[in-house]
């Protein structure tokens, strides 16, 4: 099969970005299939950092056609913003195209999200505020307005003239926010739309070509398993699903066209926003774990929860995602540490399990059952061979493909492009 797939296996920021930007120089395109600009997925080439949180991070292979799918919400504004800066940078950012199916994120999303969290105060979610979660929501109400409405001029204008006076009302009535001019907003889509349309194409009908070819497709998913909005931590998930089911409503394809399924785990686990968490180290440990991997938010700059990695999670992403390979990122991070704990079960109400329980109660009562491993002193961010690792490291990785039923195929050492051990053929 031509089709690959990369999904995040914890709470997101795994690495998402690199795993895809490594296995994107060998494809012939590379699709986004669900979520918006609350992703940040950083890519490190020859030292130099970006931070996509639209266009597919296979964007570097200017070879490679860039597919913003149907399952995703747009906002245009940050869209062009990320190709302006790209081709600031010296990169053709011509291989973009934006399905017409998708659904366009306006600006009163943005406003109704900053103002829904405000009034939520202690029960907010902790989304990005980047109105992703508005978005999904008009669209599954149907009163969204898609990409390909920007073509017909007429249509937008109408769609746009009725939603808004229901989003207006909502935000001054509901929230005492301030209203939306709707002439001012057919001036801002208007000037832009010159830019847009151009990219608009029927990605479904491409995508099927592409696969139907023989041609190799990278399907990128956003957020991860955990952040699912039916497996996650509900309501402390994202709008859309991460997973590998749902490249076939977010790409439209079939499952049968899809073949490995890499899951991206982070070598300890971290999180942003709210929710339950029984692995995090509120303490000195998680405070090094941060600065040592920098663990702050790509999109908000937020600082990320951390703590030690929850295998019972990365079973729950292999059994939703049917993962075909594992890879494990920041490894690095942990050498120094003399015994590593990795949580193999919970313990919740005198019983041990093993599984993500529904309940946030059950959740947030949860006690991590703890292995202790050894751990190894060695600074390894300039390995290149699996045997060149320390033997402590060795059997961390491999405890984790014990316990998980999937070996990894690579291990990354350090941030850049480079900076991989791969341990087994990735195409």
């Amino acid at each position: 099969m031509a089709g690959y797939v990369v999904v995040g296996a914890q709470w997101g920021d795994e690495g998402k970005g690199k795993v895809v930007d490594l296995l994107g120089t060998h494809m012939d395109m590379v699709v986004r299939f669900q979520g918006g600009n609350n992703a940040g997925h950083t890519l490190v080439v020859n030292g130099k950092k970006t931070v996509l949180h639209l266009l597919p991070s296979g964007i570097m292979n200017e070879k490679a056609d860039c597919i913003i799918g149907p399952g995703v919400v747009v906002n245009p504004f940050v869209l062009l913003s990320e190709i302006d800066t790209l081709e600031k940078e010296g990169h053709s950012c011509s291989n973009v195209k934006i399905s017409d199916r998708a659904h366009l994120l306006m600006p009163y999303h943005i406003r109704l999200d900053e103002l829904m969290e405000q009034r939520a105060g202690a029960g907010k979610i902790g989304t990005t505020k980047n109105g992703i979660g508005p978005c999904y929501a008009d669209k599954y109400t149907r009163i969204g307005i898609r990409v390909c409405d920007l073509k017909d001029w007429d249509v937008f204008q109408e769609k746009l003239k009725s939603v808004l006076e229901l989003k207006n009302e909502e935000i001054t009535k509901i929230y005492g926010g301030e209203p939306f001019d709707y002439d001012e907003m057919v001036k801002q889509f208007d000037e832009i739309r010159p830019r847009i349309v151009p990219m608009i194409c029927d990605a479904v009908d491409k995508v099927n070509k592409a696969l139907d070819s023989g041609k190799k497709v990278l399907f990128e998913g956003a957020q991860a398993n955990m952040l699912d909005i039916n497996y996650g931590t509900y309501p402390y998930v994202t709008s859309s699903s991460p997973t590998s089911a749902g490249v076939c409503v977010g790409a439209g394809v079939s499952p049968f066209k899809l073949g490995r399924v890499f899951g991206v785990a982070k070598a300890y686990s971290t999180r942003v926003g709210e929710g339950p968490y029984p692995t995090e180290q509120i303490n000195a440990v998680g405070d090094e774990l941060r600065e040592k991997g920098f663990e702050y938010g790509a999109t908000t700059g937020r600082p990320r929860r951390t703590g030690w990695l929850d295998l019972p999670v990365l079973k729950q992403a292999v059994r939703l995602n049917g993962l075909t390979d594992l890879a494990i990122t920041k490894i690095d991070i942990l050498s120094g540490f003399d015994s590593i704990p990795v949580c193999t079960g919970y313990e919740i109400d005198g019983k041990v399990y093993d599984t993500i329980p529904a309940s946030l109660k059950d959740y947030g009562k949860a006690k991590p059952v703890y292995v202790n491993l050894p751990g190894w002193q060695e600074d390894i961010s300039h390995v290149e061979k699996w045997e060149d690792l320390p033997e402590n490291c060795r059997s961390y990785i491999k405890y984790i493909e014990d316990y998980t039923g999937v070996k990894a195929c690579l291990v990354s050492v350090n941030p850049d492009r480079t900076g991989s051990i791969i341990l087994k053929d990735l195409l």
